[in-house]
């Protein structure tokens, strides 16, 4: 491929999430109404975690941390979206593409790493309580959140150099409502074997890694909780984990329908929709996963709200 025909494409039309035009202010309002709850219950979770002296404990700083994660995904998606539905021409530049790309990998690496630490710490608190604020103590909270940022961060670089560096010549129609991955490799009159390759084992890679951590150590919390005696000690126990179970089962379950389907299968439109659900319903979800089902953050709205109003 000819030097020149590297950045003869200066911007990409998104197609978005449907492109009948009868639809588009319903859509709108719609996604505008979830953008919203994932706002508000994130920026909730961030402010009661932080400000709530109840709620200093590494579990509730971890959760803290999903918080931030699931807000910045769905912000990084979310409101050029909410513009696509509101103007003619879908159009992106080619560097705002490549930034929206950039966030959303950050994002998205980081919430399958924070995840697998999340079960890491109710492991460690199950099945090893007297050595719990030893293991996870606040230096090892830093450094494994910190750790999560900066490989996912560079995972983002990598990855997004790769997606870019391939030569886009005349087609710019991107079939997608964001720069994603695949329909952007879909669209490159370059050989895409090499950015293939690196977004393969880096996915195959982290989801592989995290779900054995997260597998591993429910499997031993499972064990510990069964040799407990008394049954208010074992339902105890299991309500400590069913936020964290539901939330990886509703975050795994849609990756693994998406990236695990035959390829003859794999059609742009239902990944389209598995992409609306772990980019936009699921932060939307975790909060109110993590409020409704955890009783110690229901107490903390509460004493909030008291504290508001008086």
């Amino acid at each position: 491929m000819a030097h020149e025909n590297f950045t003869q494409v200066t911007e990409f039309i998104l197609t978005g999430v449907s492109e009948r035009p009868d639809l588009q202010i319903p859509l709108f309002f719609v996604f505008l109404i979830i953008y919203g709850l994932t706002v508000t219950g994130n920026l909730s979770i961030i402010t009661l975690t932080s400000a709530d002296s109840q709620l200093q404990t590494p579990m509730y700083f971890f959760l803290r941390h999903l918080a931030i994660i699931n807000l910045g995904n769905s912000t990084v998606i979310a409101p050029k979206m909410l513009i696509n539905f509101l103007v003619k021409k879908h159009t992106t530049s080619f560097y705002e593409c490549a930034v929206q790309l950039g966030g959303f990998l950050v994002f998205i690496v980081a919430e399958i790493f924070i995840l697998a630490v999340m079960a890491y710490d109710r492991y460690v608190a199950i099945c090893n309580p007297l050595l719990y604020m030893v293991v996870v103590s606040r230096q090892a909270c830093f450094l494994l959140v910190s750790l999560t940022y900066l490989y996912s961060f560079s995972t983002s670089i990598v990855t997004s150099f790769s997606v870019f560096s391939m030569a886009y010549c005349s087609f710019n129609v991107i079939n997608h409502f964001y720069c994603d991955i695949v329909p952007l490799l879909a669209l490159s009159c370059s050989d895409t074997s090499f950015p293939e390759t690196v977004v393969f084992i880096s996915a195959s890679t982290n989801l592989m890694f995290s779900i054995t951590v997260v597998v591993a150590s429910y499997f031993n919390i499972i064990l510990s909780i069964l040799r407990i005696r008394s049954s208010e000690g074992r339902k105890r126990a299991f309500s400590t984990c069913a936020s964290h179970v539901t939330a990886v089962s509703v975050f795994y379950g849609t990756l693994l329908f998406m990236y695990l389907q035959p390829r003859n299968n794999h059609l742009l439109e239902t990944d389209k929709m598995a992409s609306v659900f772990y980019t936009l319903v699921i932060p939307m979800l975790n909060p109110m996963i993590y409020s409704l089902r955890n009783k110690d953050v229901k107490a903390a709205l509460k004493r909030f709200l008291t504290n508001l109003c008086c």
